[in-house]
């Protein structure tokens, strides 16, 4: 329901202290559900995941359009998700991912103004009534354990 009101949601495209994805790098790991951080781009758990082990590639940019990032950032962000799918085989072992970037509000993204690449493991019969009937996702985890299991096993750790 917090995602469904907004709560926490940028109000309009500013960074700073009103976009959670320039926020969150100021906080400590643990605090701000920090997975990873590189030099251009880090880590995140989503808030509002679609599945246990949701995470978010952020470069530290405030940045929306995918075309406006510079080329090491993209690089690295690309390297990321290749750590992120790896990292999450070893701790959880998908069957599979989603994989995506929702760029503009009409495509989905929820937080336009700053661009974030979605990394979600999948695994057969992973939806089920809940969605539907009782609007909300059952997750056999808490964010915070994931993060901590997501982190240990991180490369380079």
């Amino acid at each position: 329901m917090a995602y469904i009101r907004g709560e926490g949601k940028p109000a309009d495209g500013s960074a700073g202290d009103g976009c959670p994805f320039c926020r969150a790098p100021d906080l400590d790991d643990v605090e701000g559900l920090i997975v990873a951080r590189g030099r251009e781009v880090y880590v995140v758990m989503n808030l509002y995941p679609y599945n246990a082990g949701h995470v978010l590639i952020c470069p530290y940019r405030h940045v929306a359009d995918y075309t406006e990032l510079a080329d090491s950032e993209v690089v690295e962000l690309a390297a990321f998700t290749q750590a992120a799918l790896r990292t999450l085989a070893v701790v959880s072992a998908p069957m599979g991912f989603n994989i995506g970037l929702n760029q503009g509000p009409i495509a989905g993204a929820g937080i336009a103004a700053h661009l974030h690449q979605h990394v979600v493991p999948r695994w057969g019969g992973d939806s089920n009534f809940m969605p539907v009937v009782g609007h909300t996702r059952v997750l056999p985890q808490l964010l915070t354990e994931t993060r901590d299991l997501l982190a240990a096993a991180w490369p380079g750790v």
